[in-house]
């Protein structure tokens, strides 16, 4: 059975940084995607940034310049460094991990940005 489980949410000031980790396991390929999602309360989820095994990375156009994310490729797990945080950014930041049509999640992890 796969499972996804995240690390580093918390609450930290506006200008603030957060690093979240995520660990698959149960899984005996590498995925070729690796990434991460969040969703703010009342909206939908949302991309912040995936990463492929080969390290192209795509990041939500809103977002670039102030997250980063990282893996590597070898393995089945993947950070993300978030810098300059604002409140907007507050949300739960799940995991994701793709295997052809198949979609794997983590739990969550909440992130909250205090002004």
């Amino acid at each position: 059975q796969v499972q996804l489980v995240e690390s580093g949410g918390g609450l930290v000031q506006a200008g603030g940084s957060l690093r979240l980790s995520c660990a698959a396991s149960g899984f005996l390929a590498v995925f070729p995607n690796m990434g991460w999602y969040r969703q703010a309360p009342g909206k939908q989820r949302e991309l912040v940034a995936v990463v492929t095994s080969d390290g192209i990375k795509n990041y939500a156009d809103s977002l670039k310049g102030r997250f980063t994310i990282f893996r590597d490729g070898t393995k089945n797990a993947v950070n993300l460094q978030m810098n300059s945080l604002k409140p907007e950014d507050t949300a739960v930041y799940y995991c994701n991990a793709k295997w052809g049509a198949s979609d794997y999640w983590g739990q969550g992890t909440q992130g909250t940005v205090s002004s």
